[in-house]
């Protein structure tokens, strides 16, 4: 898995250098104690049952046991070196892989899921386990035809040939199942996301009565994965059984041959059988490295699979620290999209707030208001145009020293597994007396008192025991934790009844009084009765925009007319 430039991949697998350097020093020992058991039964055939010296059995039998003692120990201990090997390789890329997946799903079209976690997994189990161990012996595959030449030269070029058709074998197996078992793993992962995609619409699923049909779609899939790999398999098992056949006519055909040489005298009983056993040991790693190709081959897949996501990720340079933002912003000709969509939404977009003005946006369904509250909070980029907050592109500003003074109430509400104070605090560390402030000034203090354990009461992704209601008013109190200066909230009301509209109502203007840049959308024009200014989007370009009353006598007199 050598690269030739350093990537991000081969920077991690530099980072691991050390420890190879160790992993292929104990292989050096345990690979010259591997010689053990041939040496052993050479010197008993021919030293032991020739001379009949009972002294001589027991002291090599102990030497032998030793050898084999040591070579356990050397084997145990490479293994916790290349198990932490692993780790490290996992641990000096598992947060740039979890940004960057974030930014692969806001920036690139296409089904995306975990699934570069699992090849990270596999990479690390790559390392950690049997691929690595193959390579290390198969170093050692000439040193074994070297002694068995020693033996006879008739031994080194029979076990040489055995060793290249073997070899052979291999090359054939690994062109022949390469392409299907990219394409399995492939069919595998987009059937493993059409699933969880399914669960996660479980209910909708299941009160429409659409789970048969859903579930014929994903056993379409599941069946290409399963005839691919059921064919791979096919092609593989067959070479398997070749390759075995092969190793074990081999192994027997060199006692045929050793038994001939003894007969003409020109090897001992004892190099026969120590010939053999060395021969075994030379072929073995070949037969290793066939029996374990899949999880090669699926290291290999994973291998490339990440680095063309780490190629397509922007590095996220390290930009200087900004002061805390006042929440003045302004947009010039923007023009703006999803990232995964050509066309932009919003086009020629030029609006100025001040901070802590009140802002109420509203429009027609898709006139782009929520993609303009996703490029204020740079969620979005500006394909065309400037997004300034405080003077400074969006762009300039470090997201994790931003993105606390921001607060966001998207109009699907997200609560994550954990209890209702981490959601509320963003999981960052726990400060008790700022979450029960936001959950006061969202009014929702009071509603969480009465669950099961309160604060610490445990939610799944969908919420567990809130109501939608709830769950929109907890997300309200974790856009407004500790004490943001731009509120973005997106039809906050949607699932509020008249009492959370108050609450709703009582924190508008409060963010008032401290001074909070606020934006509001809703369809609902009672919450945008403390709004200073009104905003109206039609078809993706802002049609009016000022004062609240002009706005709303702007509209009326255009209703009239």
């Amino acid at each position: 898995m050598a690269v030739e430039s350093r990537t991000v991949l081969g920077e991690a697998l530099e980072s691991c250098r050390h420890s190879l350097r160790w992993a292929c020093f104990f292989s050096l020992f345990i690979n010259l104690l591997m010689l053990t058991p041939a040496l052993y039964m050479l010197q008993v055939y021919d030293r032991v049952i020739t001379t009949g010296s009972e002294a001589t059995l027991v002291v090599m039998t102990l030497l032998v046991v030793f050898s084999f003692c040591i070579m356990g120990a050397l084997e145990w201990v490479r293994s916790r070196v290349l198990v932490r090997l692993g780790n490290r390789f996992d641990m000096q890329l598992h947060d740039r892989l979890h940004g960057d997946m974030f930014w692969r799903d806001l920036n690139l079209s296409g089904r995306h899921g975990a699934w570069p976690l699992d090849d990270l997994a596999t990479l690390r189990q790559a390392l950690a386990g049997g691929g690595l161990l193959v390579f290390f012996d198969a170093v050692w595959v000439p040193v074994y035809l070297i002694v068995l030449t020693l033996f006879h030269p008739w031994f080194g070029s029979f076990a040489a040939v055995a060793g290249v058709l073997l070899l052979a074998l291999a090359v054939i197996n690994e062109k022949v199942t390469r392409q299907l078992l990219d394409d399995a793993s492939r069919d595998q992962a987009e059937s493993r996301e059409l699933a969880a995609s399914n669960l996660r619409n479980a209910e909708v699923l299941h009160a429409m009565g659409m789970l048969a049909g859903i579930r014929r779609r994903w056993a379409r899939q599941h069946r290409r994965y399963l005839a691919k790999q059921s064919k791979a398999s096919d092609r593989a098992g067959l070479l398997f059984s070749l390759t075995r056949t092969l190793r074990l006519a081999a192994q027997s055909l060199i006692l045929g041959l050793g038994a001939l040489l003894v007969l003409n005298e020109q090897i001992t009983p004892g190099m026969m059988i120590a010939g053999s056993l060395l021969m075994g040991r030379a072929l073995a790693p070949i037969d290793q490295a066939i029996g374990s190709w899949k999880s090669v081959v699926a290291a290999r897949a994973a291998y490339r699979r990440l680095e063309a996501l780490f190629q397509e990720v922007p590095d996220n340079e390290e930009r200087m620290a900004l002061p805390p933002p006042r929440g003045e912003l302004a947009l010039k000709s923007v023009s703006a999209g999803p990232p995964t969509q050509e066309r932009p939404v919003i086009r020629g977009v030029n609006i100025a707030i001040a901070a802590g003005e009140h802002v109420g946006i509203i429009g027609a369904s898709a006139a782009g208001k929520s993609t303009l509250a996703r490029v204020l909070l740079g969620i979005w980029p500006a394909r065309h145009g400037s997004m300034r907050l405080d003077g400074a592109e969006i762009t300039q500003w470090q997201r994790e020293s931003l993105g606390p003074y921001l607060g966001y109430l998207p109009q699907d509400i997200e609560l994550f597994e954990g209890s209702v104070g981490d959601n509320i605090a963003r999981f960052e560390a726990l400060d008790a007396d700022k979450v029960v402030v936001a959950a006061k000034r969202a009014g929702v203090h009071e509603m969480i008192l009465h669950l099961p354990e309160g604060y610490d009461t445990l939610l799944t992704p969908k919420g567990g025991v809130l109501s939608a209601g709830q769950r929109q008013r907890i997300g309200l109190a974790r856009a407004l934790y500790n004490d943001p200066s731009l509120v973005v909230l997106d039809e906050p009301n949607s699932n509020l009844d008249h009492q959370g509209e108050k609450a709703l109502t009582t924190a508008m203007q409060e963010l008032k009084r401290e001074g909070v840049t606020l934006l509001v959308i809703s369809h609902r024009t009672g919450v945008l009765k403390e709004v200073d200014s009104l905003l109206l989007m039609e078809q993706g370009q802002v049609r009016l925009f000022g004062p609240r009353e002009r706005v709303l006598a702007s509209m009326a007199g255009e209703a009239q007319t």
